[in-house]
């Protein structure tokens, strides 16, 4: 708790928590009840396991938690959490989209935002997860850390497929 309040503290306006949620579940709603559950985020890291089952992973996606993915967020939703930051271990860094099958099955089964993140190689795939996925923000790294395109690029790609995207 006193972790999140001192990065509220110095600006951030949410925090995202995975490992320290997994080991003690009442963290969420702790920092819900006192915070708001805006500023809770659940951050997931999910590699498949097999056809339509996903486990989720803790220590930057290091070690199994032995919880699915479906049942841990939709505790976590009931605990207070407000969005689900959701990564695909299996897609991140490829470069080959997102992973389309696991954010549509999170986003339809919760009420709370869910932020794609893992995979984005081309603005294609910021569409893809979108629309097909029903990803309601997205988070993406490489695709502008190795300037493979900018900000600005991207979001008039965005504006011209007549995505909502804030502007600055």
């Amino acid at each position: 708790m006193e972790d999140v309040q001192r990065l509220l503290r110095s600006g951030a306006d949410k925090v995202a928590i995975n490992t320290a949620a997994i080991a003690r579940p009442e963290l969420i709603r702790e920092v819900s009840n006192r915070f708001g559950s805006q500023c809770m985020v659940l951050s997931i890291e999910a590699k498949k396991v097999s056809e339509g089952k996903w486990d989720a992973f803790t220590d930057n996606g290091r070690e199994r938690s032995g919880l699915d993915v479906h049942e841990w967020i939709q505790q976590a939703v009931e605990l207070g959490a407000g969005e689900i930051l959701l990564t695909s271990i299996d897609q991140e860094g490829t470069r080959n989209g997102f992973d389309l099958e696991l954010t549509q099955s999170v986003s339809e089964m919760v009420p709370v935002p869910v932020i794609a993140s893992g995979g984005m190689g081309s603005v294609q795939d910021l569409f893809n997860v979108v629309r097909l996925g029903k990803a309601d923000a997205v988070a993406m790294a490489d695709i502008l850390h190795y300037d493979r395109m900018s900000l600005p690029e991207i979001r008039e790609a965005a504006l011209v497929e007549h995505m909502h995207v804030r502007r600055v």
